[in-house]
């Protein structure tokens, strides 16, 4: 009975690990350094590009811009809206100058040339509460990330054009947020944050990249770590100061949750220690299978940051080492050849549909994404399990995420280089009766089976022939 009860454990975890990434999240990410009228900032467009590349991996479908105008930044945004309208999780993050005038927020594009405050209130600046009213304002959930306190390099000149008293903060000024929002600061209202050494992240992004995807746990309990890691880091001149009105709890990675009834029912199971050990070496995986092949040493910085200690420490040290040998023109090498419109037309079940794909075509699309680390069951059969996949692999490669699939989208899946022995190894559970324990050198006997971090090898370890080829490694 125990060992029923063992098992169910561990099978509610893992199906809870593949339906919590179905929800819809839509992510903003800007990072403004390279302005054109006062000294640059040297990390934000590296701090939005680690962000970027932590969101993307845990299902993040990202508007991403990096030393934007005030025309590009109003684009973004417009993209940005458009896409959070009903997700389950929109997420704003921005890094670079921002300002508070009046107390209102405002961000602070590249061109900015700020006189006045007349100029500021007339669209020279990007007014924080407005834009996040028109963008977010139908998510269910709303995380909002400002690393935005720096000093702010206007203040002198909006104060000494002014010909009334105007109240022009060093950092930004205390927001409230409303129901279903968090909203936190790099530092405490009226106080500027450091930057950061050149080439790294600012204190703020690296703690929240380090801290906010980490598996099972709760946004609220990683905002914690992050405030106390930055003021470790900056030995207390710096405090993250934030205001929520969450009215229920947010995993960004729940994969290490437990089903609350089936833990109290076996509080002595070692399953869900065990379960969240492998989900974080899952995590490490598909974050290191994300950015492996990026040209953009920043996005293997964000491993770095995550994993100082990882298993991939040393091909990312490589990698980077490699590509400052010159500068890339490309974001990603994956990108080579494919038609531009993959990565603007949408895909639906009927845009699948005219693919017209039989169930070996299905069980070939399967086995690809297994083969480039999107692992997903080999059945010919599109479940929710592979619709979610088909998700994480659409945000990865930065095509519109649905998914479903389309003719170009198709094709670009096709062009991918897989793994051969991936490939090889990717084949139909119900084929392949070993399979579940073939990395378990005592069979079905519940031996350890435990192997690389993947749940499914664990449960096919301990289950054995019992559960057959219910679970795939």
């Amino acid at each position: 009975m125990r060992f029923l009860v063992v098992a169910l454990v561990a099978i509610g975890i893992v199906a809870s690990s593949s339906a919590a990434r179905a929800d819809r999240r839509v992510a903003f990410v800007v990072g403004n350094g390279a302005y054109r009228n006062v000294a640059t900032l040297p990390n934000p467009a590296g701090d939005a590009a680690a962000m970027a590349a932590t969101l993307r991996n845990v299902g993040f479908d990202v508007v991403e811009g990096v030393n934007l105008t005030r025309d590009g930044m109003t684009e973004k945004l417009l993209d940005f809206g458009q896409k959070a309208q009903g997700a389950d999780i929109a997420l704003f993050y921005y890094a670079g100058h921002g300002i508070a005038v009046n107390g209102v927020n405002y961000l602070l594009p590249v061109d900015t040339d700020i006189k006045s405050e007349m100029d500021v209130k007339l669209g020279a600046a990007i007014n924080v509460d407005l834009s996040l009213d028109q963008t977010m304002a139908d998510a269910k959930v709303k995380l909002v990330f400002l690393d935005a306190c720096r000093d702010n390099p206007f203040a002198a000149r909006i104060r000494s054009a002014s010909t009334r008293s105007v109240n022009v903060q060093a950092g930004l000024a205390e927001m409230k947020s409303g129901e279903g929002t968090l909203i936190a600061f790099a530092t405490g209202p009226g106080q500027t944050a450091l930057d950061g050494d050149t080439g790294r992240n600012s204190p703020f992004t690296r703690a929240l990249i380090a801290h906010v995807t980490q598996p099972g746990v709760e946004i609220q309990q990683a905002m914690t770590e992050v405030r106390a890691q930055v003021s470790a880091e900056t030995k207390k001149a710096q405090l993250p100061w934030g205001h929520t009105n969450l009215i229920g709890s947010v995993y960004l990675n729940p994969a290490a949750v437990p089903p609350t009834n089936a833990a109290a029912a076996a509080p002595t199971s070692p399953a869900p220690m065990v379960a969240s050990r492998s989900g974080g070496t899952d995590v490490e995986l598909e974050f290191w299978r994300s950015v492996r092949d990026s040209n953009k040493p920043e996005e293997l910085n964000a491993y770095l940051t995550n994993y100082p200690n990882g298993q991939f420490k040393s091909l990312a040290l490589a990698r980077i080492a490699g590509l400052e040998n010159g500068p890339s023109t490309t974001t990603r090498n994956l990108t080579a050849g494919i038609d531009p419109a993959t990565f603007t037309e949408e895909a639906s079940q009927v845009t699948e549909d005219q693919i017209g794909l039989d169930k070996g075509q299905r069980r070939d699309v399967q086995r690809r994404l297994t083969g480039l680390g999107f692992d997903t069951k080999v059945s010919g059969t599109f479940n929710d399990e592979t619709r979610t996949v088909l998700k994480r692999w659409q945000a990865a490669r930065g095509y519109p995420v649905s998914g479903y699939l389309n003719r170009l989208q198709h094709k670009a899946l096709l062009g991918e280089i897989v793994s051969a022995t991936s490939s090889a190894s990717g084949g139909d559970d119900s084929d392949s009766p070993h399979r579940a324990a073939r990395h378990s050198s005592s069979g079905g006997s519940g031996g350890g089976g435990h192997r690389n971090g993947d749940p499914g090898g664990f449960m096919g370890g301990m289950i054995g022939g019992m559960m057959g080829g219910m679970f795939r490694h």
